[in-house]
């Protein structure tokens, strides 16, 4: 996408500017239409708690990293743009880890190693070097946000499902009641199993492409 050379002063919040938050996290949703960024969603949305805290931080260092690139990127030599990109968001990475384990060590200990793996998500690679390289600091930091925001989305739907049908909790808060347990009702352990994220994964998608069969042409 080329930047744009227009005198022209821009709205901070165009309807292009509105597009690039709000298309990310629904019909262009880099999960659910381009398949990337799956690994975390398979592994880490047992609980709807560790995939909140995943999306804040995937939404911090994406809206972050998306900024410092546009800002440098007319000064970044084109061989090197790879590791520069690389070496920002492991900088960004290293301060949400650091930040996890100091407020909030339990949730830092059930992510586990998927936090420092934000450092080689595709969707933010994808989004330094398809938009950030070639786009104004502001826009850049919409189509951060916006496409962070979609992949947060799926984490929180997914979830969402597999601690109240797997658990019967959410954010480790009891929610189904206990009457219904003493007449026979049983947690589903399917739901907390990895093959249950993926299910639940292609049921979004199948709705998504459901309702919106243009999609299926565009992919």
């Amino acid at each position: 996408m080329s930047e744009n050379t227009s005198n022209q002063k821009e709205p901070l919040f165009s309807y292009r500017n509105k597009k690039l938050i709000s298309n990310p996290i629904g019909k262009e949703n880099p999960i659910t239409i381009q398949v990337l960024g799956i690994c975390s969603v398979l592994a880490i949305t047992v609980q709807l708690r560790p995939s909140l805290v995943m999306a804040i931080s995937v939404v911090a260092v994406m809206g972050i990293s998306n900024v410092v690139i546009s800002l440098l990127r007319n000064t970044i030599p084109p061989r090197i743009r790879i590791i520069v990109q690389l070496t920002v968001i492991a900088s960004l990475v290293i301060i949400v880890d650091q930040v996890l384990k100091a407020a909030l060590y339990d949730v830092s200990r059930q992510l586990s190693i998927f936090v420092g793996l934000i450092i080689t998500n595709c969707i933010i690679m994808g989004r330094l070097e398809g938009f950030a390289l070639y786009n104004k600091p502001w826009p850049s930091f919409l189509d951060g946000i916006g496409n962070a925001s979609g992949y947060g989305a799926i984490l929180l739907a997914v979830g969402f499902i597999r601690e109240l049908f797997g658990s019967g909790t959410l954010m480790n808060q009891q929610v189904i009641p206990g009457f219904l347990y003493d007449i026979g009702y049983v947690n589903n352990g399917l739901f907390i199993l990895p093959p249950m994220a993926m299910i639940a994964v292609g049921v979004i998608i199948w709705v998504q492409r459901t309702r919106d069969p243009e999609l299926v042409d565009a992919s």
